[in-house]
């Protein structure tokens, strides 16, 4: 069977928001949505957003290290949110293990929301419906998009490709491969839903330093010691006023 599937490298993460906006931009233009946002600039702004970016730090001064952790739907293999829904309309597909929800069907109760041990589920204030991440269903399939940009859309816009998105089920995909390779992991695995999405652990680099490379070195460009000097001009249209 296949799983399509996320896999986020920590590694190399830098928290710049862009499968953020990116996710609301295409899935609030898609079939998902219009995501709601109410309020976006009061005090408490209530917005409904597939993918979100914690940062936090990590260690003890000195010795800390600032984390970025993108979390949305990890697309549970077995999925607490499915058999909790009154009316079926969280469902995930036999064919390539992708979660959605059926807004004909959802009916806002929540209770997907709260047998969610990763908190991946918004409630759209204004729709009164659940919504989620679904890996951009409506663009990976879409014909009419060339072949190398059918992935979700945050993979997409990812400036340092720390997203990574395949079939983990297949044993030669870069998933996989990276998974295996990199030793990556699942989010909270004791709660026995089998996440699809998997996590790459960040990795220590070690910086050689050279003695030379501290010391401080003169201008080159001084000239007899002196810096050199801004050549002489005369005033131009841009140095006076209008």
């Amino acid at each position: 069977m296949t799983q399509l599937a996320l896999v986020i490298d920590l590694n190399v993460c830098v928290g710049c928001h862009a499968c953020v906006t990116s996710c609301k931009q295409w899935n609030t233009s898609g079939t998902a949505g219009a995501l709601a946002d109410l309020n976006p600039y009061a005090s408490e702004p209530n917005g409904t957003f597939f993918n979100r970016v914690q940062t936090f730090e990590v260690g003890e001064f000195p010795n800390t290290q600032t984390v970025h952790f993108p979390k949305s739907c990890l697309h549970c293999e077995d999925p607490p949110c499915v058999p909790v829904c009154p009316t079926g309309a969280s469902y995930k597909r036999e064919s390539d293990g992708i979660v959605l929800v059926d807004y004909d069907k959802c009916i806002g109760c929540k209770y997907c929301s709260w047998a969610c041990p990763y908190g991946a589920r918004e409630f759209d204030e204004e729709r009164k419906v659940m919504t989620k991440c679904t890996l951009c269903v409506d663009r990976i399939y879409d014909q009419a998009i060339p072949e190398p940009q059918r992935k979700p859309s945050c993979v997409i816009a990812c400036p340092s490709n720390a997203r990574l998105f395949g079939d983990i089920h297949d044993p030669a995909s870069e998933v996989s491969v990276a998974i295996q390779e990199r030793a990556g992991y699942q989010l909270m695995p004791e709660w026995g839903t089998n996440p699809a999405n998997h996590y790459l652990p960040r990795r220590k680099t070690e910086m050689k330093i050279y003695s030379e490379d501290l010391e401080r070195v003169d201008n080159p460009l001084k000239i007899d010691g002196q810096q050199p000097e801004h050549a002489h001009r005369t005033p131009g249209r841009e140095d006076h006023s209008t």
